[in-house]
């Protein structure tokens, strides 16, 4: 497994967890974070699938 699937999946944790902390909270701001932050886990944790998949060939 690559690292940047681990740090993906990472960033898509932390990001979840703001989303919900902000409508909780009702942080417009933090919310919108929190999507970016899980949009740039899904990109990096997809890099990562796509050097293991070349790896793996």
């Amino acid at each position: 497994m690559d690292k940047d699937r681990i740090i993906g999946s990472a960033k898509i944790a932390k990001g979840k967890a703001k989303v919900a902390i902000a409508k909780v909270i009702g942080n417009e701001k933090l919310e919108s974070e929190g999507e970016a932050d899980k949009i740039a886990g899904r990109i990096q944790n997809t890099a990562g699938g796509v050097k293991d998949t070349i790896r793996d060939a």
